[in-house]
């Protein structure tokens, strides 16, 4: 990344995972081969993760951890005192990554959160620091206005949704691109498109396997999430092939911006 931190480019996120089954999900995600675990005060599991992770024994410089400030959490001591609550219920004393969640442009505190993450960082207690759902214009205003550039945006990005404008910006200024719902969040029928599905039949892989090749090779760390142990390997099966040139373009002509999620512009 451009802070110099190395980040592993696959991971295991937990958004909509039930605190009450996180444990045991980040434990078999664990023990498939995952490193790195993506989750965020909102997500109401942090606790979960940290016991997940305790309980491997894993060396903790081999895992890579992200939790997120919350919208309501935004402002100086509101950031400082959201930070040490996820470090608390994480059971860390300090996290790979941490990220503004949204930047809520409405209640235009996302520039004095950003300082206050830049602090944090300063401090050690976070490693590496970045964005999640910032746009361009959020992007350009942060460089303007702060020390800082951002190590990554986790933006919503899927073939039908690659956001080019934002991840050319990044590109621009070494920000890394984190993509989240990869496979679209089954809200359109992506492992069915036949760009998908005769890429998954040359290589001998499923259509998502295909999917999250893709984002690798676009050069987007991704995060794919599942409860089921047998999808989270096979979505960790990915390291072995490698998608031809013309199978990329044809999933990257998918495009057609289509995003499923809030619009960063106005969420919040």
């Amino acid at each position: 990344m451009n802070d110099g931190h190395s980040i592993p480019q696959l991971g295991f996120g937990v958004f909509l995972v039930e605190p009450a089954e996180t444990e045991r999900i980040v434990t078999d995600a664990l023990d498939i081969g995952y490193r790195h675990i993506d989750t965020a005060r909102i997500y109401g599991n942090e606790e979960g993760v940290g016991r997940a992770l305790a309980a491997s024994r894993i060396a903790r410089d081999e895992l890579y951890v992200t939790t997120k400030l919350w919208n309501d959490d935004q402002g100086t001591q509101s950031a400082f005192d959201a930070f040490q609550g996820s470090l608390d219920r994480l059971g860390l004393d300090h996290v790979d990554l941490y990220l503004i969640h949204w930047p809520v442009p409405a209640q235009d505190r996302y520039v004095e959160s950003w300082k206050a993450l830049e602090q944090i960082r300063e401090s050690g207690r976070a490693r590496s620091i970045g964005v999640s759902n910032f746009m361009v214009p959020h992007l350009r205003r942060l460089l303007d206005e702060t020390e800082v550039v951002p190590a990554v945006d986790q933006i919503e990005l899927h073939p039908a949704h690659q956001q080019p404008e934002t991840t050319a910006f990044a590109a621009e200024h070494g920000i890394a691109i984190e993509s989240w719902g990869p496979l679209g969040q089954g809200k359109y029928p992506l492992l069915e498109f036949p760009e998908v599905t005769e890429a998954a039949a040359a290589h001998g892989k499923s259509p998502a396997q295909v999917v999250i090749r893709w984002h690798l090779q676009r050069g987007f760390i991704v995060f794919p999430k599942s409860n089921r142990r047998e999808r989270m390997a096979e979505n960790f099966d990915v390291l072995d092939f490698e998608l031809s040139g013309g199978e990329m373009e044809r999933i990257t002509e998918i495009e057609r911006a289509g995003r499923l999620g809030p619009d960063p512009a106005r969420f919040g």
